[in-house]
């Protein structure tokens, strides 16, 4: 938890477009993912392949958070998507995002064969990441296996629109509610199955995108749902929603204010007397409280915030 690295926003962007690429670099995104998959049409997915490998060589990622998506492991652009790019210019990558994850093997094929082009450049093996895409029915039935495939696995990302299709969803648009569903959140079950598969191997949770690009009202009630739900991010696929979405997954001052203040009791309750629960502003506290206030604080501190008050013991 010490180790966390803020991933409230992840922003795509297409592989085939250099101008887009150069522009994300200055972008407030916590994470940026140059897309070779869904943004890029079959025709132009040797020279996208090309201009992400010079775009990551070209430096100017500093702070950033790099990822590349490779199209899906039955696609017969796969296996070159990654020996290209991680080959070209692995150094500079977090992670590879492997889409549309139906198996736990397809997860393995891509751990082989990372730690096999690292060995060939003999750079460390195990560095480069993977986060993976759970899209449709097949890979949420498989979600726990899934999330136990790899050590290199950091997360699960949920893929709205292709799960819609793949269960029959009649869908308004990506993640909003399908017309005639009402009374509970149509993405509750999916959302939540692949958060507990991610948390029970260690792994971040990140939401997918909202597609309707102008409604920000309906990107932040989604957003804030899933940080409340205890997501890590959300994808984000316009710079005009970055903002937003950070917002949403950052706490507000006075909550983290408040997780600094019961950090720092509880730690003062049990070393100096011996206490394992304690009050705080009338509210009991425990190892629990402490837990909870660890997020918390953690999130805060990662985006930024300052606290502006000190425990007082007996306060």
């Amino acid at each position: 938890m010490e180790t966390y690295r803020p991933r409230r926003t992840c922003l795509a962007v297409p592989g085939s477009s250099p101008r887009f690429i150069a522009k994300a670099r200055g972008l407030p995104a916590d994470e940026l993912f140059l897309d070779l998959e869904d943004a890029v049409a079959p025709a132009a997915k040797d020279e996208a392949r090309s201009a992400v490998v010079a775009a990551l060589n070209s430096g100017g990622w500093a702070g950033k958070d790099v990822a590349v998506r490779v199209n899906d492991a039955t696609t017969r652009w796969a296996y070159r998507d990654v020996a290209e790019v991680v080959g070209g210019a692995g150094r500079h990558l977090a992670a590879i995002v492997l889409p549309k994850v139906t198996d736990p093997r397809q997860i393995a094929w891509l751990d082989l064969t990372l730690g096999q082009i690292e060995r060939d450049a003999g750079a460390a093996v195990g560095r480069i990441a993977i986060d993976a895409q759970i899209e449709d029915a097949a890979g949420l039935a498989a979600v726990e296996a899934i999330a136990a495939a790899s050590p290199r696995l950091r997360a699960l990302v949920f893929g709205p629109a292709d799960f819609m299709a793949s269960v029959g969803m009649r869908p308004l648009a990506a993640h909003a509610q399908s017309p005639g569903y009402s009374g509970a959140d149509a993405f509750h079950y999916p959302l939540m199955r692949i958060l507990v598969a991610a948390r029970a191997h260690g792994l971040a949770a990140i939401d997918g995108p909202y597609l309707v690009i102008g409604d920000l009202d309906g990107l932040a009630r989604s957003a804030s749902a899933a940080a409340a739900l205890g997501y890590d991010g959300k994808w984000v696929v316009h710079p005009g929603q970055i903002a937003t979405v950070n917002e949403a997954f950052t706490p507000d001052q006075e909550s983290y204010e408040r997780a600094e203040l019961v950090l720092d009791a509880c730690e003062y309750y049990a070393r100096v007397e011996g206490r394992g629960a304690a009050t705080l502003g009338g509210e009991m506290i425990d190892e629990a409280s402490r837990k909870l206030a660890l997020v918390t604080a953690v999130q805060g501190r990662a985006a930024g915030l300052r606290r502006g008050r000190s425990f007082q013991p007996g306060s």
